[in-house]
């Protein structure tokens, strides 16, 4: 290992800050502030400065398992690999290849996530492909697809932030989520701009607003909408961008105004005069933003709110404009990369929808393959896993644990225990790989040397800093090794079509997804090393159809001059595409260019409160945990700030309860029943209750969770549903 330090990336969330890696005398790393890295300039929360932890041996897998006597007990890679080789065969032979299923996650690398989508579709044959970042995003993937032709997480840099005049933060805590992302916010106010939070609680970044509004869980696009009607009423449409860059304005203004500032107070409990208010911030400054995440996505009618609020950017001229913009907070670690090529249930590599005729010809074509034999669209991810033991026979899952994190997680959990095969490959033993028959331990980031795709759309590299320890292998060497024994009994063709050099991967990536919504071809290696990262849409050549880069040369060159709102007749010399930071400048992604808006109107939750279950559930994350928590909680400084499940409740539900500080209360739903410590605050609504859902177990709040799915992006109603809650007898 040199003793330099390397440039990497943290991780966990997908801000993927920038961290060095030194070498420690008798092994390991550790991390070092990277300033060069423009999203977190050296600044790290406590996740990130204590990653290394979980690369110790006593935290994590290092050998194989395989299930004997009901036992898992170590094994072989031979043994484990002919293990799940035979049982993957013999479902496909017994049950067909669809009863194959194949479950990814958001946090695989773009590599991992090319090879698990062809190795589903070419080696399995199967249909039965989606990850967990359908639970992530997908709501405001749709409706950006909808409105704008394009799903790109950020259209712009997050430095545009601090330069922008208002931004709408919708149903996201990233004091919490991701805190190094907090600068931005602070220094928009610090520029006299101003922010407005909408959450039902008052959370850590909610304390940073000028304007928190705090509805009732579930009724986010009640109040998109009854702030579009005030936009129109006070007269702050901008009647000319209408004109010259949308479609659909008239049937979007008519559902709009359904949804008078009265009536939306009655859904949402947000005053008449904190909507106005809201508008006034928002409309009077001459560049804005909005920007969601989980809140108002993670519902049945999350692609309808994420509409309302790209409708409510449209009608004010705040998308496609410098400095203004739609945009959504991803929030796993590669949940925009890994949702590009390939691994979700519809998709192929380059964002390319798997039931178009010439997408199919284009990939077949880079994997050498008859563009027939590829499957069509599958099960979404709840469907999937909801098929499990019935239809999905076998299941092989990696990067992912949704024992803990998948809605009605008690329910999935039957599930997965009734397969008659499943192989997990994973860092730790997670509760999921725990159920597994196989277990094979895979490398980790620093282990490894692969690319992922931040929140901006940067493409980045993390760098291989560390050997991993005897007995682990990478998730590309699995797929290659069971390539081999899963082939036509050549074991040559399939195997050589699955390698395990990362960079040679990402060479056949990029002419997959060239041409393609999310095209990398211009990308390599090389220059994300050189230039920190590179921005898609990047084709091959600077002159490729659709290069938006003299729009993005003149923006930064304006921005470098104090120029908040530069031309866009700039011009970028060379033949090298330079990527695209800052997307619409000119032209959506649309067959005439222009955005739709798309008329929605209100509608409830899935799951109202009733006489039996009065109170709303909502969930979401604390600051020293990360998603299941399978290697956060491995970690004893989080676990000693966040070391258990809790439940938030206003002092007036308390009261009721009879419940003090720190007694145990359960949190019943139609679904199961969840016990955690009370923590009483006024930072909540009276009517709505919280859970943090890193833990399993009793205090397990996705047993709670309505699967309830959006019928558009098959997102499941994480953020609201109805429950009792109950003081627990001593």
């Amino acid at each position: 290992m040199p003793n330099s330090a390397t440039p990497t990336h943290c991780p966990y969330c997908a801000l993927q800050c920038g961290m060095n890696l030194t070498p420690l005398q008798g092994g390991g790393v550790a991390v070092v502030e990277r300033p060069d890295f423009p999203v977190n300039k050296g600044a790290l929360c406590g996740k990130g400065r204590t990653a290394p932890a979980v690369l110790e041996s006593s935290v994590r897998l290092t050998s194989p398992l395989v299930r004997s006597g009901g036992t898992l007990v170590p094994a072989t890679w031979d043994e484990a690999l002919d293990r799940v080789a035979e049982g993957l065969a013999r479902t496909r032979t017994e049950h067909g290849p669809d009863a194959c299923g194949v479950f990814g996650g958001g946090g695989l690398t773009n590599e991992k996530a090319y090879s698990l989508g062809k190795f589903a579709r070419i080696v399995l044959g199967t249909s039965q492909i989606d990850y967990n970042g359908r639970f992530c995003m997908s709501s405001a993937a749709a409706a950006g697809i909808k409105a704008f032709g394009l799903d790109r997480g950020l259209p712009f840099p997050l430095e545009d932030i601090p330069r922008t005049g208002c931004v709408i933060l919708v149903g996201s805590n990233l004091a919490e989520t991701m805190p190094p992302s907090l600068r931005f916010f602070n220094e928009l106010r610090e520029n006299g701009g101003t922010l407005i939070v909408i959450d039902p609680r008052r959370t850590k970044t909610a304390e940073q607003a000028d304007l928190h509004l705090a509805p009732r869980p579930g009724t986010d696009l009640a109040l998109a909408l009854g702030l579009l009607h005030l936009v129109v009423a006070e007269g702050r449409v901008d009647e000319e961008y209408v004109q010259e860059r949308t479609a659909g304005w008239e049937d979007a203004r008519a559902a709009a105004m359904a949804h008078w500032p009265e009536y939306v107070e009655r859904i949402t409990g947000v005053s008449v005069p904190q909507l106005r208010e809201a508008v006034r911030l928002f409309c009077e400054p001459q560049h804005a933003m909005v920007l969601t995440a989980r809140g108002p996505e993670q519902q049945s009618k999350g692609t309808d709110t994420v509409g309302a609020w790209i409708n409510l950017c449209l009608a004010t001229g705040r998308a496609g404009r410098p400095l203004s913009g739609y945009g959504c907070l991803t929030g796993q670690g590669n949940g925009q990369g890994g949702r590009e090529h390939g691994q979700k249930a519809d998709q192929l590599p380059g964002y390319r929808k798997l039931d178009d005729p010439a997408a199919r010809r284009h990939v077949a074509e880079v994997w050498g393959v008859d563009p027939d034999s590829l499957p069509g669209p599958g099960r979404s991810a709840y469907e999937l896993l909801d098929a499990l033991g019935t239809d999905i026979r076998s299941l092989l899952l990696m990067g992912s644990n949704p024992v803990v994190s998948a809605p009605r997680a008690a329910h999935i959990e039957d599930r997965i225990k009734s397969l008659d095969f499943l192989v997990v490959c994973d860092v730790v033993l997670s509760e999921t790989a725990a159920l597994a028959d196989v277990v094979l331990p895979v490398t980790q980031w620093a282990e490894e040397t692969g690319t992922t795709t931040n929140l901006e759309g940067r493409v980045l590299l993390r760098r291989r800093a560390i050997s991993p320890p005897e007995g682990v292998r990478s998730d590309l060497e699995v797929m290659h090794e069971l390539a081999a024994r899963l082939g036509d009994g050549e074991g040559t063709a399939l195997e050589k079509g699955f390698p395990t050099d990362p960079e040679e991967v990402f060479e056949e990536l990029r002419r997959a997804s060239a041409g393609g919504a999310a095209d990398y071809s211009g990308i390599t290696y090389r220059r994300l090393a050189e230039e920190n990262g590179v921005f898609w849409p990047c084709p091959a050549a600077a002159d490729d159809e659709g290069s938006t880069d003299s729009e993005d040369a003149s923006l930064d060159s304006a921005a470098a001059a104090g120029d908040d709102d530069p031309a866009q007749d700039g011009e970028t010399a060379g033949a090298v595409h330079p990527g695209t930071p800052r997307l619409f400048l000119d032209r959506f992604a649309t067959p005439d260019g222009r955005a739709r808006f798309v008329p929605v109107s209100y509608r409830a939750t899935a799951e109202e409160p009733d006489d039996e279950y009065p109170v709303l559930l909502t969930t979401g994350r604390v600051v020293a945990q990360y998603q299941s928590g399978a290697q956060t909680r491995r970690v004893d400084e989080l676990n000693a700030a966040a070391p258990g499940p809790f439940v938030e409740l206003h002092p007036r539900l308390a009261a009721r309860l009879g419940a003090a500080e720190g007694d145990p209360v359960a949190v019943v739903s139609r679904r199961g029943r969840a016990v955690a410590p009370a923590r009483i605050t006024t930072g909540i609504r009276p009517d709505t209750v919280f859970m943090p859902f890193h833990w399993p177990g009793e205090g397990r709040a996705n047993t709670l969770t309505n699967p309830a799915l959006d019928p558009t992006s098959k997102m499941p109603e994480f953020k609201a549903c109805a429950v009792r809650v109950e003081a627990v007898k001593s």
